[in-house]
């Protein structure tokens, strides 16, 4: 362990860093965060809430929200120590606990998950908000339709909202949301 101020400034460098993409239903979040993960040799932390609905063939209901949140924080976790024995730069999560806060505000008017996702969102170097420009797609149980896209996307940007959650607005097509993602991700690195 060095304690050369040189060498702990290159450690900080060197440590794996957080990129939450977070969106409403139907926006790229899952194209976008593995394509990152592919160009940059990052690694991809997918949307837990997917593999809850496809595990047991329907939405959560609303006692079942902390544990999805917690379950997401896990995987980001585990997905971050990965990162740092392989020595890799980026670990892109497809959605962030407050997405599942916004969630449960939107669907159950629960917002008891707010305080607990704001503090972990404190984890990201970076937050990119994904417009809802794309068309909407039918996807299972996962979507529930264009009206409800606009409506979670508004409660998102009042959730980002605060100076302390500084964000960046990815749009456009899938290049150009790859692109200027990647130019802002690169943008840490300064």
């Amino acid at each position: 362990m060095c304690s050369d101020p040189n060498c702990l400034k290159n450690a900080a460098i060197m440590a794996p860093r957080l990129i939450c993409l977070i969106g409403a239903e139907c926006t790229g979040k899952t194209t976008l965060a593995q394509a990152l993960a592919e160009r940059m040799g990052g690694l991809w932390v997918p949307e837990y809430l997917r593999a809850f609905t496809d595990a047991n063939g329907r939405t959560p209901v609303q006692h079942e929200q902390l544990a999805i949140l917690r379950e997401q924080v896990r995987q980001e976790t585990a997905a971050l120590e990965t990162a740092r024995v392989q020595t890799r730069t980026w670990v892109f999560c497809d959605t962030a606990p407050l997405l599942t806060a916004v969630y449960s505000d939107h669907i159950f008017g629960d917002a008891s998950l707010y305080p607990q996702a704001h503090i972990l969102h404190a984890r990201y170097a970076l937050t990119l908000l994904l417009e809802p420009d794309i068309p909407w797609v039918a996807d299972g149980l996962q979507r529930d339709g264009i009206a409800q896209r606009v409506a979670v996307h508004g409660r998102i940007e009042r959730s980002l909202s605060q100076p302390r959650w500084p964000h960046v607005r990815i749009t456009g097509t899938q290049e150009e949301r790859l692109l200027a993602a990647e130019r802002q991700v690169l943008t840490l690195r300064r």
